[in-house]
């Protein structure tokens, strides 16, 4: 796999974003938009990718424990046609289970104060989700 990839953690009022390298290999938190509406978010989410060479969006999706789609996933499935209409990239839905909570155990083991801590998780949880979609096809290839 060969380009960047951009994974997306939708939340009722922000959006994280998280990039990889080049390489696709490495995610790093890129950044946070503010939700104004599906399509507003989806042209948003696809100028983004457009403008830094990604060559696939992996959107956050969460399943219930039977492997279906619960209301936050059925949100993400909308997000991710959203913006399929707004590009020809490809988009994913890759689970996102836990990528909050990881994010926040990411930024304790990091020593970030439990003040700083309280702050939005928006970017990291992309990171978390992006990081395990590139790990997770990288024993693939």
């Amino acid at each position: 796999m060969s380009g960047r990839i951009m994974a997306v953690d939708p939340g009722e009022k922000r959006i994280g974003l998280a990039l990889s390298d080049p390489s696709g290999t490495i995610a790093n938190p890129f950044r946070v938009i503010h939700h104004v509406s599906r399509l507003v978010d989806a042209a948003a989410i696809a100028q983004l990718a457009e403008e830094n060479d990604v060559v696939i969006i992996v959107v956050g999706c969460s399943f219930d424990l039977d492997g279906s789609l619960g209301p936050q996933g059925r949100k993400s499935l909308r997000l991710a046609e959203a913006i399929r209409t707004q590009t020809e990239i490809p988009v994913e839905l890759w689970d996102e289970a836990g990528s909050t909570k990881t994010a926040r155990e990411a930024r304790i083991a990091m020593g970030v104060s439990r003040m700083k801590r309280s702050g939005h998780m928006d970017e990291l949880a992309a990171t978390v989700i992006l990081q395990s979609y590139l790990d997770a096809h990288t024993r693939v290839s």
